[in-house]
């Protein structure tokens, strides 16, 4: 019952800091009557944030105020407990990112939404690779993806990745790579330090390259990581349009 109790509560904070984030992004960037719609739409969508997260996970999560787009971020990979409540070789992935644009008008730079749920199975033998099945369900579509991936977690160093292809008819591959590193500093004080890469390539010359970037650098103080946050994006073919978003974060571990 305590158990039970202390979940409620659990996903009760997180309800609370969603409808906080996301009122105040409506506030902002909601002026107008047809931009207020796209705001309700918007905040109703990244509700379905918290739907897929366990009571029982470890749940970053992380807010990036930057000088373009803000954006809520949450990530986290956990194994399956088995009958003797031991970690499983079934590892589950999940990542739901929303974004929002202060250009945002009625038809251009609208709010971004991506669920990427993942589960591997790891055999001791592979040495931390596993083979992956993935599903992304972005703005412009649902995208089933199978690969290889690997994994390597330690006290405080993290890795991350995997490298997967579409299983639609004009497949990209995509390498996604996190690597997260968290020194000791102090008695209280730890770095905090990440870098991840979410890159795709085309196998049709229909689509096109995109590649990108996500910095964090800042201090770790118990459950609260801050400091500075860039974003970088590239994508083309032939031609290249690069974008940036520069700004500051905050996350936090439930």
């Amino acid at each position: 019952m305590k158990y039970h109790f202390l979940s409620y509560c659990k996903i009760k904070k997180l309800d609370f800091i969603y409808q906080l984030i996301f009122t105040n992004f409506i506030r902002r960037f909601t002026q107008k009557k047809s931009i207020q719609i796209c705001g309700f739409k918007s905040a109703f969508i990244c509700g379905l944030l918290f739907l897929s997260i366990p009571s029982n996970a470890q749940t970053p999560v992380e807010v990036f105020a930057g000088h373009k787009k803000s954006t809520l971020d949450i990530m986290f990979f956990k194994y399956f407990k088995n009958k003797e409540k031991q970690n499983s070789r079934f590892l589950f992935f999940n990542r739901n990112r929303a974004s929002i644009d202060y250009a945002m008008t009625k038809t251009t730079n609208l709010p971004q939404f991506g669920f990427t749920e993942a589960i591997s199975y790891n055999h001791e033998k592979l040495k931390g690779f596993a083979p992956v099945a993935v599903i992304s369900i972005l703005n412009i579509g649902v995208y089933p993806k199978i690969g290889i991936q690997y994994v390597k977690i330690k006290k405080d160093f993290t890795f991350f990745g995997w490298t997967v292809v579409e299983t639609l008819k004009d497949a990209n591959i995509n390498l996604f790579l996190l690597a997260r590193f968290t020194p000791k500093l102090t008695e209280k004080l730890n770095l905090y330090s990440q870098i991840e890469f979410v890159n795709d390539f085309p196998v049709t010359a229909k689509n096109l390259y995109n590649f990108v970037q996500r910095i964090r650098l800042g201090l770790k103080l118990k459950e609260f990581q801050f400091g500075a946050g860039f974003d970088f994006n590239e994508y083309g073919r032939n031609n290249f349009v690069s974008t940036n978003n520069l700004g500051g974060f905050l996350r936090y571990e439930f």
